[in-house]
């Protein structure tokens, strides 16, 4: 597997079980820093539960699991409080709340975590949706909005507070394919003009070689291949192969 120099966040012999389904299985990991790394895998297949674990909402069963050198599995409420300040988070339903404005949702992590000014507020909000193509939309109500829009809200919300980590599950789930490109296209403008670290999760096979700097396979508990787009498109195995390729016939049984 593909080492990283300094990885922002590292899983180290992750394992995660519930009842008797073993979810992660001695799983290791190692995202680099500033970059988009995307973690592709079978729907059902741990990918949610893996990115629980990195922002600690789970804790392994055994292993260990470091967000810019710090282990958070031993950490408190406090301490995971702190960490998790430095994700930002786009759900696959954008999770907005029904009740407020575009424009107080984008502020709700600010008035929560921050003693800016009403001020303040407004410049960063109105600068985050201009960033995500929704300048002016302050005013609009959630169920206002298409599936892309909300989405697109969402990511503006994530990135109020210029976070070091942003974490996207399933971004491009229910949209038609314009919208996934214009989907893709923020993800790769979101790392390169903020400098922030992306990790997706997605089974978008395209979706994943268009924006992926690295691509991680989770298959069975473990990461079973790792790398650039190219070799991950290339690879010898014949799991990911079948899994790139969508193909029926495979070593992976289709139940």
């Amino acid at each position: 597997m593909q080492e990283s120099q300094n990885p922002i966040i590292e899983l180290r012999q992750v394992s995660k079980q519930f009842g008797q389904q073993h979810v992660l299985n001695a799983l290791d990991l190692a995202v680099p820093r500033n970059e988009v790394s995307v973690i592709i895998g079978r729907s059902g297949g741990g990918k949610s539960v893996l990115l629980k674990h990195i922002i600690g909402l789970l804790k392994p069963d055994s292993g260990a699991v470091f967000v810019d050198g710090e282990d958070i599995v031993s950490l408190g409420n406090r301490g995971l409080s702190r960490v998790r300040r430095k994700f930002g988070m786009l759900f696959q339903e954008a999770a907005l709340f029904d009740s407020m404005t575009v424009f107080e949702n984008v502020a709700f992590p600010l008035r929560e975590h921050t003693r800016k000014s009403r001020s303040e507020i407004k410049d960063i909000v109105e600068d985050k949706l201009s960033s995500v193509g929704l300048k002016g939309m302050g005013y609009k109500m959630p169920s206002e909005l298409s599936g892309g829009m909300r989405k697109r809200v969402g990511l503006a919300r994530a990135m109020a507070l210029e976070p070091q980590i942003v974490l996207f599950d399933e971004p491009t789930s229910g949209l038609d394919p314009v919208m996934s490109a214009a989907i893709n296209e923020l993800i790769v403008r979101t790392q390169a003009e903020f400098g922030a670290t992306c990790v997706v999760i997605s089974h978008d096979i395209q979706s994943t070689m268009a924006t992926a700097h690295n691509v991680f396979m989770l298959y069975e508990g473990r990461i079973v291949a790792s790398g650039p787009p190219t070799s991950i498109r290339d690879h010898s195995d014949p799991i990911v192969q079948q899994f790139i390729h969508g193909r029926a016939e495979g070593p992976i049984q289709v139940t």
